[in-house]
């Protein structure tokens, strides 16, 4: 798969950031502390809708089917900060969602209403949107998620440096735990509404008026303003805007990564469930491969691969990094653990395979539970494409004490990877009904990445995990050495889609099957726990050769085909 187009990159930060600098730039020039709100209760945040633009224009772009609702909205937080932590025990039990209450020496929590918050990418129904033509009839109604995390920015200079709450909210099915907050004297974005349903305004000029839903301004105070805007929808032609297309919307999510909340995608991009958008890429295999005969055609026949076999063929390095290796029997480790496959559905072959054969796609992710990062370095011989590995440990203060050998990084230089790969991270398999037969497999190597924030709440978690994208995690051609970090409390998420990663099931016949997720299949990498390695998703395929389907029981409560 490909560094953009196979990940479930959430990253809206970009266009959120923008417009947080608006918030900011709109109340800098006051003196420090001017236009605080006036103090409240200790521990209870004093929160406001605002709008950081009288005005604003929304680009619809040829072939999509309407606008995006960024309209420049924001939630101004004082007195106190907004905190919340969200949990559920297993995905057998219910979201619980409480509000953090700090003064700076006591907390306090109080419990939100049961039922009220769904899922982990925020309070749900926060936001009302009413938009109305020039005759001043309503044309559009909509409603927006409030994420806290959302691209917060200063109201004012003497509010704190930075935020320490994570910078998105998740929104992968199996999240276990999260917390959202907005510092003291912070504005939170809440311009993009309703991010997946673009709205059909066809050029001209509305109005919108926006609000806080009756139950949340009951819930934490907040007054009843309604900014209105002035909304100028242009249409961009093919012709128009640099490249002649639609740019592409960055999801967010966390993560999103780092996670802002998922954006569409355009109409020609494959769509493959709530995680976003995987275009399909040219056949591609590893020259190393081709040249030593063993792939023939990618994702047909026993010799297929992506690339991700070739390292046992080819020897290690000679070289190994200095010191003592091994690590102290109670050094802090690691917990891989996989989560239920998601975004399972039934692909054929157009995409860089055989037309006519239908593969079973699917999204899958690895977390790390703590209580310490995976680590893991890899090092080159000159000349070599290929990098031995060594897992590292560091004590509580995060000293290093030790490493092991633990298999290999590999290059992978087809177009759109071009990174080191770490291999024997995890395995898939397609299991009978039973559970008892394996009916189809396959491996990946990756390059490792924060892409999800699973559980923030566990001992150790990083509300800041450094690479949650490709860019800068897996190193470049000329790299000597590589390191590659799985941090606590987030997972990785790869997209099986093309032919090679997804399981060809062409000639399988209708019935159950299970999609097994293996987290360190080898047992290569040293953690706290292998017991939790091994997650199961139940499929049911049926249909005719060429027109397969694929039903999708619910998980226990999580109801994500």
């Amino acid at each position: 798969m490909t560094s953009q187009q196979h990940r479930s990159r959430l990253q809206r930060s970009a266009l959120a950031a923008g417009a947080a600098l608006t918030v900011v730039v709109g109340v800098a020039g006051a003196a420090p502390g001017a236009g605080a709100a006036p103090a409240g209760p200790a521990g209870k945040p004093k929160l406001k809708l605002i709008a950081a633009s009288n005005s604003v224009t929304l680009n619809r772009w040829k072939g999509e089917d309407g606008v995006y609702l960024d309209l420049g909205t924001y939630v101004t937080v004082d007195d106190a900060p907004l905190e919340f932590k969200v949990t559920r025990k297993s995905y057998k039990d219910p979201i619980v969602a409480q509000q953090i209450l700090r003064d700076g020496t006591s907390t306090k929590t109080k419990k939100l209403p049961a039922g009220l918050v769904k899922d982990f990418s925020g309070l749900p129904g926060f936001l009302d949107v009413s938009v109305k033509n020039a005759a001043g009839e309503e044309v559009a109604q909509s409603q927006g998620t409030f994420c806290p995390n959302n691209a917060s920015g200063r109201l004012r200079p003497d509010a704190p440096a930075t935020s320490h709450y994570p910078e998105s909210c998740s929104t992968n099915p199996f999240t276990l735990g999260s917390v959202w907050g907005v510092e003291k004297g912070w504005a939170s974005n809440s311009s993009t509404v309703d991010y997946d349903k673009p709205v059909d305004l066809p050029a001209g000029e509305y109005t919108a008026k926006v609000s806080v839903a009756k139950k949340y301004r009951d819930l934490f105070g907040i007054p009843d303003d309604q900014p209105t805007i002035k909304v100028t929808v242009r249409e961009i032609g093919d012709d128009e805007g640099g490249e002649g297309v639609a740019p592409s919307r960055s999801s967010a999510h966390h993560g999103a990564g780092h996670d802002a909340q998922a954006a569409p995608s355009t109409a020609a991009d494959q769509h493959y469930g709530p995680r976003g958008a995987d275009a399909p890429t040219p056949p591609a295999l590893s020259h190393a491969l081709e040249d030593r005969g063993l792939a023939h055609h990618l994702g047909d026949g026993p010799g297929h691969t992506d690339g991700s076999r070739i390292a046992p063929a080819l020897k290690p390095a000679a070289k190994r990094p200095t010191g003592r290796a091994g690590a102290p029997a109670n050094v802090p480790k690691p917990d891989l653990r996989s989560l239920p496959a998601w975004d399972i559905a039934v692909t054929d072959g157009e995409e860089g395979d055989v037309a006519g054969k239908d593969y079973l796609a699917f999204s899958a992710n690895v977390w790390n539970a703590g209580p310490a990062p995976l680590v893991v370095d890899g090092f080159r011989s000159p000349g070599k494409d290929l990098m031995d590995a060594y897992q590292y440990f560091y004590d509580a203060d995060g000293k290093q004490v030790g490493y092991t050998p633990t298999g290999t990084m590999e290059w992978d230089p087809r177009e759109g990877h071009e990174h080191w790969h770490f291999t024997d991270f995890a395995s898939y398999r397609l299991l009978s009904e039973d559970q008892t037969k394996e009916v189809r497999s396959g491996k990946e190597a990756f390059c490792l990445a924060n892409t999800d924030a699973i559980d923030y709440t566990v001992k150790n978690a990083n509300w800041h995990p450094n690479n949650t994208d490709l860019s800068t995690a897996c190193g470049e051609q000329n790299s000597i050495s590589v390191r590659e970090v799985l941090d606590v409390g987030s997972g990785d998420t790869y997209t099986q889609f093309l032919p090679g990663q997804s399981f060809d099931i062409t000639d399988l016949p209708n019935g159950t099957y299970y999609i097994q997720v293996i987290a360190n299949p080898e047992k290569r990498l040293q953690e706290t726990n292998t017991a939790n390695n091994v997650a199961l998703r139940k499929v049911v395929l049926a249909g005719e050769p060429g027109a397969r389907t694929v039903t999708v029981p619910p998980h226990d409560l999580i109801n994500a085909p």
